[in-house]
């Protein structure tokens, strides 16, 4: 990806969570980032081996006092996870990847992974590397997907819980949000009135799912109001709120996660993922915007057996839905690929025009360097904030009207078209069972498109209306 749309990224989830020390790695293609100066371990017996062995390594190769490494903050509890210093966040060089060096080989002699990276969890399209920004359409433009027939019946209604950012104060006034219950968003303007980043992505993502499902009863979580950002040590302990407040749901769509080499998950959603094994939810995940095969998790549980059943990882499909979009993630991690790019839903209600100002520029060419076509990188064109050179040039960022609908893209918003489909499934075949149904809803499609050269499984809902794309005519 493009190094300065990945610092523009890191340096606004930064401001968002700044009384911690952030960091970016391995490298910036991986749009992975995490906790300087901690790594995170499993409460109990391993916290305190994995104590031991760093304390050792450092003691005998840096010649750091033993009180250098010790446990900070407060100890979870049902998470079962806890936060090990592992060096002194405002040092120039992080000290987590030499501490975890240590720790891999005590891992090989207990036969398990032990300590990771604490990394920072974020909403896929707020990650180091958002699909796009929102933009408005007119009133005369209808949802896409357009709502399916059928009608709302609360005696049957498949429940659905999204966790995201909360709802707008008018989502009620969009008709297919009529009866969605849950957060409100926190703050939706600043002090000047225009509308902060991201905040309409609970309440898009809702109309995306009520288009495709209308016999749905939708609980929207604002678990990730603040942009997204937040510590893996603390999104388990979320993820158990959210369900616990109404219990666990049919379906759970989620568009939010990390990247991560780790072959066996987030040692901060240890617990949670066990509970929902055990439970007959089914996870619907966002495979992540980075145009990357490394795994992204939550969605890539899909890919370990344990948890087949019980998650399904969504990748997004360009706006013809013939082939991937530019900057979906890939690779055999990814379950389905479903419409993602220039969907139309509702970002507030229809009651109070909103501004918007830009953050992020579009570039002259597609950012991950090898799309062929106008992907969201480059169209619409429009200035951002957080350009490098605005400010030496004179540029001002672009200021847009938000009137209730608009346009976004991200595997954030194929989620809730496969979570729909479920659901749909479910009330069309009277199935009770919703990771039946998931598995039904794979097997029985017999649709393909290509992404990154290989011809994966899609899903394309009736009511999508595909948007022809346009191919950059080739320099003469």
């Amino acid at each position: 990806m493009a190094p300065q749309r990945f610092h523009e990224q890191f340096h606004h989830i930064q401001r968002s969570l700044p009384d911690v020390p952030l960091t970016m790695g391995p490298d910036d293609s991986a749009g992975l980032l995490y906790e300087k100066g901690v790594v995170l371990v499993r409460d109990g017996e391993e916290a305190g081996f994995v104590e031991d062995a760093v304390r050792t390594h450092f003691t005998e190769t840096a010649g750091l006092v033993p009180d250098h490494v010790r446990r900070v903050g407060p100890q979870a509890g049902r998470t079962g996870v806890t936060r090990i210093r592992v060096g002194d966040p405002a040092e120039g060089e992080d000290s987590v990847p030499h501490a975890l060096r240590a720790v891999r080989a005590a891992e090989a002699r207990q036969g398990r992974r032990l300590a990771g990276r604490n990394h920072v969890v974020h909403i896929a399209p707020v990650n180091a590397c958002p699909g796009d920004e929102p933009v408005p359409v007119a009133r005369t433009e209808s949802a896409n997907p357009a709502a399916a027939e059928g009608r709302y019946d609360p005696t049957t209604a498949v429940d659905v819980l999204v966790i995201d950012t909360g709802l707008m104060h008018d989502h009620r006034s969009y008709p297919l949000l009529a009866h969605t219950t849950g957060d409100a968003q926190l703050t939706e303007t600043d002090g000047d009135g225009v509308l902060r980043q991201y905040v309409g992505h609970g309440t898009f993502i809702a109309g995306v799912l009520a288009a495709v499902a209308p016999n749905t009863d939708i609980t929207v979580r604002g678990t990730l109001n603040d942009a997204g950002a937040v510590l893996e040590s603390e999104f388990g302990a979320l993820l158990f709120e959210a369900v616990d407040r109404d219990g666990w749901p049919d379906v759970i769509s989620l568009s939010a996660g990390t990247p991560s080499e780790d072959t066996d998950g987030l040692i901060g959603l240890h617990a949670f993922m066990r509970e929902l094994r055990d439970q007959r939810t089914l996870l619907v995940a966002a495979a992540g915007n980075n145009a990357s095969d490394t795994p992204f998790w939550p969605a890539a549980y899909a890919a370990l057996p344990e948890y087949a059943d019980s998650v399904l990882s969504v990748g997004a499909l360009r706006a013809d839905g013939e082939s991937g979009a530019c900057f979906t993630n890939h690779g055999p991690w990814v379950r389905v690929h479903a419409p993602g790019e220039r969907l139309t839903s509702a970002l507030t209600g229809f009651t109070t025009p909103v501004p918007y100002i830009y953050q992020h520029s579009t570039f002259d060419t597609c950012r991950f360097g090898d799309a062929d076509y106008a992907c969201t990188c480059q169209f619409p064109r429009h200035t951002g904030v957080l350009s490098e050179g605005r400010e030496s040039s004179g540029a001002k960022p672009d200021q847009v009207m938000f009137d209730g609908l608009a346009q976004w893209s991200g595997t954030s918003f194929a989620t809730p078209v496969v979570a729909g489909l479920v659901a749909a499934r479910m009330s069309a075949y009277r199935e009770r069972d919703p990771r039946a149904a998931g598995a039904g809803l794979l097997a029985s499609t017999t649709e393909r498109a290509e992404v990154r050269g290989a011809r994966v499984p899609a899903l394309r809902p009736p009511t999508w209306r595909p948007v022809p794309v346009v191919i950059p005519a080739l320099p003469a």
